[in-house]
């Protein structure tokens, strides 16, 4: 399995503001300390507030925060939330002239699909707070960013 872009930053931005030490945070600082866009973080950010993972305060003080309950949240079921792909095989754009000559009798989007909820299933025990720094500082920015690309 592979996650999204998306959800990785989602996951990034978590990660810096449970780092211990770490108060409210502002887009900019996340995306500074994770090394992603700024518009990637924003993006992040609103849905994670959106999911109640994040409580956000608006204006020139503001910033992010974890909600009360975040740490607590499932790892699998904030990342099945996070995932909008249906599935992980797009039959539908298969060929624009032609339909995929298996779609009358394929069953490897049922195969896909149930080895993805089995991915979520295993992460489903694990917490938000078991993925995250137990000591002050970043080490998310190490970690590189994923290349988005476009398919053409």
């Amino acid at each position: 399995m592979k996650l999204s872009a998306f959800a990785d930053v989602c996951l990034r931005t978590i990660m810096v503001l449970a780092t211990p030490g770490t108060g409210q945070l502002t887009s900019r600082e996340i995306s500074d300390s994770v090394g992603v866009p700024y518009n990637h973080v924003a993006k992040a950010v609103l849905e994670l507030r959106t999911l109640g993972i994040l409580q956000v305060t608006r204006g020139r003080n503001g910033g992010a925060t974890l909600s009360n309950d975040a740490l607590q949240a499932s790892l699998g079921g904030l990342l099945r939330k996070l995932d909008k792909r249906t599935d992980i095989v797009d039959c539908s754009e298969h060929d624009a002239q032609t339909p995929c000559p298996l779609s009358g009798n394929c069953r490897l989007r049922a195969v896909f699909r149930q080895a993805r909820e089995a991915f979520y299933a295993s992460l489903d025990p694990l917490t938000i707070e078991d993925i995250c720094p137990v000591a002050p500082g970043s080490p998310i920015k190490a970690l590189p960013f994923p290349t988005i690309r476009s398919f053409s």
